[in-house]
């Protein structure tokens, strides 16, 4: 790939090719990014979903301030991913652990937030905890086309009972004109051990895969982003033998995967981490012809992890961790329990 220098503009950066910079070219740039937002509940009681499974509901105080601030900061974060290259804030975000529709719509309706104009897609989901996954687009960039949820089912080991998790959501549509689909994720947790629940998010690896294949079938060049919590690293079975996907540009092959993740795990960066260990279960992946040669249409640039400053706690027995939101039975002023990560996708214009 050609060096590329990045200059702040609202959605134009400049590529300067030769020793001399002689030769000057224009590419706009959009980022696609997804965020773990850690538990954003609404302060309902919702007797339909498990509400006790929100640290919000276990506050007995000011309930609604710590919600406005919760979902304030998640503003924040949302509106600074990319900005600082790209002037904008993400046009297309995955989000997860978000309770329903609502608490999305007071996000994007946030003074943050509210300039991008972001539409919506959501679908509820039978997760147990009451968690759902979503995508946020701004709709002046992204035009959705069709939308649908796909269902994981899973059973529990030893009594044979449905383990309710959250679907994947699949949402299509143009991206300044340019047809791509989006798999937002959130695979089972790994409660009870990581080689116990192994099999679950296997499971939901191959949903994923299935997912990609019937888009493929119908267009083998489609360009699909597989993003989410995947609650696995780059290297686990999931990720490495289902979806197979690759760490170097040449080995992915037509109806590949690109995982740009691999590289900053072995360099041994995460999106979150837990009893001093760093894990990057936040990824995002990209089929094949994102990264062909040629800026003609879309195509991958970089990845990133969003590890701002003020996103660091900077004190305490979780020193250096993601600056959380709850802990300790209280709402601690952070963020969330993880980092958002994200890619650039770039166009050469004339």
């Amino acid at each position: 790939m050609k060096k590329i220098q990045l200059l702040l503009s609202t959605l134009l950066i400049t590529a300067f090719v030769g020793v001399n910079a002689q030769e000057a070219k224009k590419y706009k740039i959009h980022t696609v990014a997804f965020y773990n937002v850690e538990n954003l509940f609404d302060t309902e009681d919702d007797t339909t979903k498990n509400d006790e499974a929100s640290p919000i509901m276990e506050i007995n105080s000011d309930r609604e301030g710590i919600y406005k601030k919760k979902v304030s900061n998640m503003a924040k974060v949302i509106s600074d991913i990319g900005k600082d290259d790209t002037g904008n804030s993400p046009a297309v975000i995955g989000l997860c652990e978000v309770e329903n529709r609502q608490v999305i719509e007071d996000l994007a309706n946030d003074p943050e937030l509210l300039n991008k104009d972001y539409g919506i897609v959501h679908f509820d989901s039978p997760d147990r905890r009451g968690i759902d996954v979503a995508l946020m687009y701004q709709k002046a960039l992204f035009q959705p086309i069709s939308k649908s949820s796909h269902t994981l089912k899973i059973f529990d080991d030893t009594s044979r009972k449905r383990i309710y998790t959250r679907d994947q959501l699949l949402v299509t549509g143009k991206l300044d004109g340019e047809t791509m689909h989006f798999i937002v994720n959130h695979w089972p947790s790994r409660r009870g051990g990581e080689e116990r629940s192994r099999a679950k998010r296997v499971a939901a690896a191959k949903l994923s895969k299935r997912i990609v294949d019937s888009l493929q079938v119908i267009d083998p060049y489609a360009k699909i982003i597989i993003m989410g919590d995947l609650n696995d690293n780059p290297n686990n079975a999931s990720v490495k033998d289902v979806l197979k996907a690759e760490r170097k540009k040449k080995n992915v092959e037509l109806k590949g995967i690109y995982n740009p993740m691999i590289d900053f795990f072995k360099k041994g960066l995460g999106s979150n981490a837990y009893r001093d260990s760093w894990s990057l279960f936040d990824q995002m992946m990209l089929t094949k012809p994102f990264i062909e040669d040629g800026y003609e249409s879309f195509k991958f640039y970089k990845a990133g992890i969003f590890n701002k400053n003020y996103l660091i706690n900077t004190n305490g027995r979780y020193k250096g961790y993601p600056f959380r939101s709850f802990a300790d039975g209280g709402f601690t002023g952070g963020y969330s329990d993880h980092f958002p990560v994200y890619v650039y996708l770039i166009k050469e214009v004339q």
